[in-house]
């Protein structure tokens, strides 16, 4: 079975070329099976395989073909929730670890590029979040105030430094994260693989798993093509395309599209004074829109969609209507890339870790967070599995389907629906 085509996007059009993955072509044994090429798959396999385990990837499609391929490419060490919301949440003895690995998780991505010599384009000037209403603004200082106190670089913006970094009069304020930073996401899974493989990591493209059964102390892994794996472990770390292989957990998160254009490459006075410090940016409106130059100069902006796989480009009309309300200054722009992948949405808007049964791990749910929390949890479940005793910052959770999510169409599209008068009405 050959993998399933990368799907065209800005990321595929320009990243390294990737690392030979072929198809498991023989059954083969191993410490440790890892179900899912993305971030949390390989980071757990390539810190798993640092501890010397023997460690198989397989991925239907080539690594980086979900989200890990096609999201923002931007670094934000953060979640949904206020470090003092996880502390009421959670108390203070469980939360501080978790804030910690969180806080981190961009420190890990960044150290992980260099130490890999991983050519996906990092920048690390910040993260913006910006509001519209003057309102707003003081909800997102406070957050800044939270993480200043834990020793996190930050700086609570005004309008006129939110004008004079962003390039537009569209926002009253705001902070700056300085942990932050963007990258060419395919690229850096690219080098995920590649350093992987170095540590000796069997990687497969191409090699869907059609059945995970237990069998005696071992888990059997059955492939497409009939080639199988046996292992000790397994993770599932398939995210926003999980499927049946494992029962009730696609109905543990919702799949939600996320879409993004990309404009041609600008240049000039007016584009140069867009994002002119190399922060990435989002808002802060309940259906956010997120937003960044690459490293040619092209402007992205990103947010939610419609439920459906977008089919041309009328789909991506109300990203590009919002991109040139921000920045009239540009004139008509002209649209190079255009294209969509699937997030996991939680209910609880936490990523998920799940252990469901003996020696098996599910990883999965970041909320369009990805990129530093998949690779925080790729690395700290990698170790909890080579040692049950290690320390563990992530919540550990029972599997709990979403209720009536054979709708899950109808709560995104009503999702999307409310939000927006929601954010019409702030």
């Amino acid at each position: 079975m050959s993998a399933i085509a990368m799907p065209p996007s800005l990321w595929a059009a320009t990243a390294p070329a990737a690392s030979p993955t072929p198809p498991l072509a023989e059954s083969r044994h191993a410490d440790v099976l890892v179900v899912g090429a993305g971030f949390t798959g390989l980071s757990a396999a390539l810190h798993l395989a640092e501890t010397g385990a023997r460690v198989c990837v397989l991925e239907a499609g080539e690594p980086g073909w979900g989200a890990s391929g096609r999201n923002g490419g931007q670094v934000n060490p953060s979640l949904k929730h206020d470090p003092d919301d996880l502390v009421r949440l959670y108390g203070a003895a469980r939360a501080e670890p978790l804030i910690e690995a969180v806080s981190n998780s961009a420190d890990l991505v960044f150290d992980l590029i260099a130490r890999h010599g991983i050519d996906c384009q990092p920048v690390r000037n910040g993260w913006l979040q910006v509001a519209y209403s003057p309102k707003h603004v003081g909800g997102l200082h406070a957050r800044a105030r939270q993480w200043e106190r834990r020793g996190v670089p930050t700086r609570m913006l005004d309008r006129a430094e939110v004008a004079a970094r962003l390039g537009t009069q569209a926002f009253a304020g705001g902070w700056l994260d300085g942990r932050a930073g963007g990258i060419q996401p395919l690229a850096y899974t690219r080098g995920l693989v590649r350093a992987a493989q170095q540590a000796g990591v069997a990687v497969h493209g191409g090699s869907a798993v059609t059945a995970l059964a237990r069998q005696g102390v071992h888990w059997h892994a059955t492939t497409a093509s009939g080639a199988t794996v046996t292992a000790d472990q397994v993770l599932l770390a398939t995210n926003g395309y999980t499927g049946a292989l494992w029962p009730t957990l696609s109905r543990t998160v919702l799949a939600a599209n996320s879409f993004i254009v990309a404009t041609e490459p600008l240049s000039g006075r007016e584009a140069d004074a867009i994002l002119r410090g190399g922060e990435t940016a989002s808002t802060s409106q309940r259906l956010l829109l997120y937003f960044r130059k690459d490293a040619q100069g092209r402007l992205l902006m990103g947010g939610r969609g419609h439920f459906a796989d977008p089919t041309g480009p009328a789909d991506f009309a109300h990203l590009e209507r919002s991109l040139e309300l921000l920045f009239p200054q540009l004139g008509p722009l002209r649209y190079q890339y255009r294209w969509a992948g699937r997030i996991a949405v939680t209910r609880d808007f936490m990523p998920h870790v799940h252990t469901p049964a003996p020696g098996l791990t599910i990883a999965l749910g970041y909320n369009g967070r990805g990129i530093a929390l998949a690779t925080s949890v790729g690395k700290h479940v990698a170790a909890r599995m080579a040692d049950a005793r290690a320390p563990f910052p992530y919540p550990v959770t029972p599997l709990q389907p979403i209720p009536l999510h054979g709708l899950q169409r109808f709560y995104i599209g009503g999702g999307v629906a409310w939000y927006s008068l929601l954010d019409r009405l702030a």
